[in-house]
């Protein structure tokens, strides 16, 4: 079944203990974020009291005890696409309440992850985000009877593998 626009945020917002997202892109092309990116781009810094609906969504979350965990899978040198998304989203991100953790494979071998992300619920529901090369997102695909123990695999696997953001990202 696919998820979107307000179907994909009731679904998201409905989870009850943990949500795990695993990212592998180097660019995702959110139109949201164009304007940032070209401030980025342009050397800007982000305000330091930037503030955005998912820091308000993650403050939630974890005020009602539920987790919010991601991986993200890179390799140096990172895009500028990467860079942005550290800078202006990840360190508040992370000072809201997500766990968020970076999975640095350069110079080493995938340990077993795949290549497309996914976010896994619950430990029981997972959701396939589906992509264009580009990083524009075309799709999320709830799946039907999903081997969630290979999921829970992946999940377990990616977070003994990355260390935490603030570990790898000094700015």
């Amino acid at each position: 079944m696919l998820l979107d626009g307000s179907a994909w945020r009731e679904f998201f917002d409905a989870y009850e203990r943990s949500a795990f997202r695993l990212e592998t892109l180097p660019v995702y092309a959110v139109a949201e974020e164009e304007d940032e990116f070209r401030q980025f781009l342009a050397g800007k810094k982000p305000p330091k009291d930037s503030h955005y609906p998912w820091l308000d969504r993650v403050a939630r979350f974890r005020a009602t005890g539920r987790s919010i965990q991601r991986v993200h899978i890179v390799t140096k040198p990172l895009s500028s696409y990467l860079r942005y998304e550290f800078d202006w989203a990840y360190v508040f991100n992370v000072r809201a309440g997500e766990d968020i953790r970076i999975l640095d494979l350069t110079g080493r071998e995938n340990p077993g992850l795949p290549n497309e992300d996914f976010w896994i619920f619950d430990e029981c529901r997972v959701v396939r985000m589906m992509y264009r090369p580009d990083g524009t997102q075309i799709g999320r695909e709830l799946l039907d009877n999903p081997n969630t123990e290979m999921y829970l695999r992946y999940r377990d696997l990616a977070l003994a593998e990355a260390v935490g953001f603030e570990e790898y990202w000094t700015g």
